[in-house]
């Protein structure tokens, strides 16, 4: 009940006004005077303290958590991790862990495949270039790689080693190999260009270098110091070599610089595309190329060399180059069998190599990017930069998504822990280092303008209501209960220490930005209430984009999945704080609140379905429709996109008409009780084929919801609405592994679904890999075959996990 204010008795009031003395004109002007003073010093006090208030709420967005860093050293200070293929977006590329880091990289080009459009030069990833595979088979995240690009008839092989030597990042070798895969391609002319650049903001210069058969290139910088770039062990035939040397317009615009370079001559009566030479004029160059017209096969090694090298035992070509490159295959192999045991497993030789390149690939899509994203809060009025910051990540696709995604880097840091701890250790850093003040993460990491040059404008600004599954906390789980003990007994805790503070803001930023209007309720910010053009508003924050959730968002919607992962998310701070000695007996109530399965099941389950479900404003009576055209007095009518349309106006209930992925998270995070009689429900109908079940693994929406691979707009084919998605696979496998080893009534079925659904998922994926060569963001349910985009070596890399039972 509110305070109520006192009013005075009358009479007191009158008694008080007599005893009191009548003041004269001259008083009454005075104090007049004064009252006017005070009200206007108060008038600039208040608003001088709403102008800078505003200004604080304004700078939240953008004002970063002011506790330590939890990335203390990197650059020059880890050695081993400075150079590294961290542009995953390109075909082949190598930078520094330097904020404006130098760059190499290849392009190529066939002159005989000139088509109605020019020239097709390979540089970035792209799924438009059609390339028959590309792909790490071997990568150790740290020294090493070799990759193999099918491009055709024609196979392109890129290797490098890292060395140690000098003070300025040491040593590398790139060996750059073309073969050919059918006999006719044999002898067909092939244009390769490898090339160093400078971004915008590096202090140096880059110039040729006159070498004894093919131009390389000396440069200087504040980070590498003087080193040199030089084309040795050439074996093959060298038709033409020409070199650029000129200033760049930015890391994103190398290819159309070279585009526009490209001159035709005519040598020896063959016409060729060559370079221009040194354009620069006199300006210091950025942007160094030389290209080597030549014929497959051929060969040729890169040689990185810092000048700070002055006890250099040889150089790293030729057999030295392949000894070396032999040694690092073999402990590759031995470290690879040592963790995940699939020859002990009796997997066959090259169902091995195609796990080791799941893992390469997903090591080698490991990036280093630098930048500011772009936020927006309630607050402003459009959107800004946020501070500029490095990030360390693994990148989901390096196609179609090389960047940082926020709830896709909590799965890929299962597998990379799993094969390098320090290495995921560092990520998680990097991330929890760009939490604001508020607690919040930006979900999509854009940084750097060739990061920014691959993302849809729609897509670019980051919203800071807007959460993202905390997945890191299914990766902290998985570390503590896999290297709990290594950890403390190695003494290094210093990573979690430091990320303790991050980690409890940012549950705490979930636990009260995301709940819902009951106690113990959640839901996913960001649903568009006023849409008419799609089928069924997205919920791009929880990840699950177009999965169904209630029709007409509103407040009182609850969305199981996400309680399930604030659930983990409290499970796993209790654990953390155990580790590290802190008062965790607040995460550890929250935790025992949230998992009681009476509490979940008033919130979330649907008695008239048996399963648990979303809650909310909901209609299934609603259709995609498409509006007649405007017909106007000049010109050709005007159409109209599609419209939906409400056939039965909707009502408060249990969005239970839709199982699927989200119906089965309390399962997936082993939240539901292993007695539990509803366990029993949700693995009748996993296995129901009418459901989930498939050959090829467990379909996202069961065949009988009225949205199971509905186009969501005219544009929006169907997304989370019936395909396979091989992370939410992984927390099947994970449950049922966990619910077979429990005691209870399901121990049985849990097992024998285990089985079969891992052997479904070894079989479909491999047997897609051999057809396609890739990795596939998703398969189908239908057919078990790869869909949408490729290479997909995030989450989809799983499968190593799986195949070599470590949950």
């Amino acid at each position: 009940m509110g305070r109520q204010r006192q009013v005075q008795k009358p009479e007191k009031a009158q008694k008080m006004q007599k005893d009191k003395a009548i003041p004269s004109d001259a008083e009454n002007s005075n104090s007049f005077v004064v009252s006017i003073k005070k009200t206007i010093v108060m008038v600039i006090i208040a608003i001088a303290m709403y102008i800078a208030g505003k200004g604080y709420l304004e700078t939240r967005v953008t004002t970063p958590y002011d506790e330590h860093k939890v990335v203390t050293e990197s650059g020059l200070m880890i050695p081993d991790r400075y150079w590294g293929s961290y542009r995953p977006g390109n075909y082949f590329g190598l930078k520094t862990r330097e904020f404006h880091s130098p760059v190499v990289g290849l392009m190529w080009y066939f002159p005989n495949r000139v088509g109605p459009d020019g020239i097709s030069i390979r540089h970035w990833c792209e799924q438009g270039d059609r390339l028959d595979r590309y792909t790490w088979t071997k990568h150790d995240g740290r020294s090493f790689g070799i990759q193999e690009i099918d491009d055709g008839p024609v196979r392109i092989t890129t290797s490098f080693i890292k060395r140690a030597g000098g003070s300025n990042g040491g040593d590398w070798t790139a060996r750059i190999s073309v073969s050919h895969l059918k006999q006719e391609s044999r002898g067909e002319p092939v244009a390769l260009l490898f090339y160093t650049a400078l971004d915008s903001q590096t202090q140096g210069r880059l110039s040729h270098y006159p070498g004894n058969v093919l131009t390389g290139t000396v440069g200087e910088t504040e980070q590498l110091g003087a080193f040199t770039v030089r084309m040795v062990n050439v074996t093959g035939r060298v038709e033409q070599e020409s070199y650029l040397v000129t200033q760049g317009r930015g890391l994103h615009l190398l290819k159309e610089v070279v585009m526009a370079s490209l001159r035709e001559m005519t040598v020896r009566s063959v016409r060729q595309i060559v370079l221009p030479g040194d354009i620069t004029r006199g300006v210091p160059g950025n942007f160094s190329a030389t290209q080597v017209n030549t014929r497959v096969p051929f060969e040729m090694d890169v040689i990185f060399e810092s000048g700070s090298n002055f006890d250099r035992p040889n150089t790293l070509t030729g057999k030295v180059y392949t000894d070396l490159l032999a040694k690092k295959v073999e402990e590759f192999d031995a470290k690879f069998e040592s963790i995940f045991k699939l020859k002990e497993k009796t997997f066959k030789d090259e169902e091995i190599n195609f796990a080791q390149a799941a893992l390469s690939n997903l090591l080698g899509g490991i990036g280093y990017f630098y930048g500011s994203s772009r936020v927006i809060s309630d607050r402003l009025d459009k959107p800004v930069p946020y501070w500029k910051a490095p990030l360390y990540t693994s990148v989901p696709s390096r196609s179609f998504f090389p960047r940082g995604f926020l709830w896709d880097e909590g799965f890929h840091g299962l597998l990379i822990a799993s094969w390098d701890l320090e290495i995921e250790m560092d990520i998680m850093s990097h991330w929890f280092d760009l939490m604001n003040v508020e607690g919040w993460i930006p979900r999509e990491q854009i940084l750097g303008s060739e990061a920014l040059a691959k993302v849809p404008e729609e897509f670019v600004t980051q919203i800071n209501t807007n959460a993202n599954p905390p997945t890191f906390f299914l990766t902290l789980n998985y570390i503590i209960k896999h290297y709990g003990d290594r950890l403390i007994n190695e003494n290094r805790l210093g990573v979690l220490e430091r990320m303790y503070g991050r980690l409890v803001k940012w549950f705490d930023w979930y636990n009260t930005t995301q709940i819902g209007e009951l106690p113990g309720a959640y839901r996913w910010r960001g649903r568009d209430e006023k849409t008419n053009l799609e089928l069924n508003p997205k919920t791009l924050t929880s990840g699950l984009d177009d999965y169904p959730r209630a029709s007409h968002p509103t407040v009182d919607e609850r969305h199981v999945d996400l309680l399930c992962w604030i659930t983990l998310g409290a499970k796993a701070l209790s654990e953390i704080a155990v580790l590290l000695g802190r008062e965790g007996e607040k995460y550890e109530n929250t935790f025992k609140y949230l998992s009681n399965n009476h509490l979940l099941d008033r919130l979330h389950w649907s008695y008239k379905k048996n399963t648990y479900s979303d809650f909310g404003f909901h209609t299934d009576n609603v259709i995609l429709e498409k509006p007649p055209p405007i017909h106007q007095q000049h010109g050709p009518p005007t159409q109209q996109p599609y419209r939906r349309i409400v056939i039965k106006d909707p009502e408060l209930q249990f969005v239970d008409s839709n199982f699927g992925y989200v119906s089965l998270f309390p399962f997936f995070l082993q939240i539901l009780d292993p007695e539990s009689p509803k366990l029993s429900m949700l693995l009748n109908d996993l296995k129901n084929p009418d459901h989930l079940w498939t050959n090829y693994g467990l379909r996202s929406l069961s065949k009988v919801s009225p949205l199971y691979m509905a186009r969501n707009t005219e544009h929006d084919p169907p997304y989370w609405r019936g395909p396979i998605w091989i992370n939410m696979n992984y927390l099947a496998l994970k449950a049922l592994n966990y619910y077979s080893k429990q005691r209870g009534p399901y121990s049985e079925i849990a097992h024998k679904l285990y089985v079969d659904l891992r052997q479904n998922l070894i079989k479909n994926m491999f047997k897609e890999y051999k057809r396609t060569g890739y990795l596939w963001e998703q398969y189908d349910d239908k057919s078990g075959k790869g869909q949408r985009c490729h290479p997909f070596t995030g989450w989809s890399s799983l499968i190593v996990l799986i195949m070599g039972e470590i949950y």
